[in-house]
């Protein structure tokens, strides 16, 4: 079995036999989570909710996570160490800025708590990593981007508006982008854009364009939707037309509904219930006092510490005509919620009708 197939089948078949005990008898082991994000976020949307249900679904007997989400990395260290102090067997933590965090990774080791990284690789002796891979994601966004493209591609130039350069995985994503852009378009301007935030991004685009000129630019390779969304907003200010092609990642709505107006060309889909379930499954094993390579099916290392025992999921390229496919066949949307009724024409187009 390949390693994304291995990895598929971690994210959503394994049954955790056990997982509440020899018998299935007794409590298990209490979970915290910390989140980068609540409410709308991807995170407050998607995965609370499925780790909450995977853990209730494998563990009916476990006590309810602990779950603390913040867009702040100090509030995120705080959360954590009041988690220590409360005392919970083991932690998913999806972390805001790595660096700011390690210290409290290394006191929840101390005190025998395992920590778990969701989705970004947190520093200090994480016990195991869930994630995307980020490599194969940049690959796929720099492909879609030179498809975009199309003649243009040869020699083209381009934008990357990319995440944030305290996240590891900003790096992973830029290293995939790059292998299939570099030799064949010009990268005019490459921003790390602090945060994550589409007002940095904002401002990025803004000065590519002042700086190359709003006709010198080819495509824009932007890390995620939020970014995107923020690029596509300077690039109207600016009167840029027709607007170049942009990536994303993430499938947030607005995203796609862009997607199926013109405005941004693809986004990368990955699938938050794979990656929920595959972190709920760690989380107990380590919490039942098993290894995290019970469950994992790579190694990655970080700058701190080497061979983290890892699932590294599979992601997915959305553009208008593989919605129907992707995220309407796996119901992270419906029909309704996406064609709004200035979409209509665009999704019947696409093949997005009941």
């Amino acid at each position: 079995m390949s390693r994304a197939a291995a990895a598929v089948a971690v994210g959503t078949g394994l049954a955790l036999s056990g997982a509440c005990g020899e018998s299935g008898q007794g409590d298990g082991p209490s979970v915290g989570v910390l989140l980068p994000g609540a409410g709308a976020s991807r995170f407050g949307r998607f995965d609370q909710p499925l780790i909450e249900r995977k853990l209730k679904q494998v563990c009916p007997r476990c006590p309810a996570p602990t779950v603390s989400a913040t867009a702040e990395a100090e509030v995120q260290q705080q959360q954590l160490e009041a988690m220590i102090t409360r005392g919970v067997d083991v932690l998913i933590v999806a972390a805001i800025d790595p660096r700011t965090l390690r210290s409290s990774v290394e006191a929840a080791h101390q005190a025998g708590i395992p920590v778990v990284a969701y989705d970004r690789l947190a520093l200090g002796p994480v016990s195991g990593y869930v994630t995307f891979d980020g490599a194969a994601i940049g690959r796929l966004q720099g492909e879609g981007l030179l498809k975009a493209m199309g003649p243009e591609a040869d020699g083209g130039q381009i934008v990357m508006v990319n995440g944030a350069s305290a996240d590891p995985n900003t790096a992973w994503f830029k290293q995939g982008a790059l292998s299939v852009l570099r030799g064949k378009a010009r990268i005019g301007k490459s921003y790390d854009t602090p945060g994550w935030r589409p007002e940095n991004a904002y401002t990025e685009m803004t000065g590519a364009v002042a700086a190359l000129g709003a006709d010198a630019i080819d495509g824009v390779l932007a890390a995620n939707d939020s970014l995107a969304g923020a690029v596509i907003a300077a690039l109207d200010a600016a009167a840029v037309r027709p607007l170049p092609p942009v990536t994303g990642q993430d499938a947030d709505l607005v995203a796609v509904q862009r997607i199926l107006a013109g405005r941004q060309y693809m986004t990368v889909y990955k699938s938050y219930r794979a990656e929920a379930d595959a972190a709920v499954e760690m989380a107990l094993a380590l919490g039942r006092g098993e290894p995290a390579g019970s469950v994992a099916t790579a190694t990655v290392d970080s700058a701190t510490t080497r061979r983290i025992p890892s699932v590294l999921l599979p992601s997915y390229p959305v553009t208008a005509g593989t919605i129907k496919d992707t995220l309407v066949k796996d119901g992270i949307y419906t029909i309704d919620q996406i064609c709004t009724p200035e979409l209509r024409s665009a999704c019947a187009q696409a093949g997005l009708t009941p």
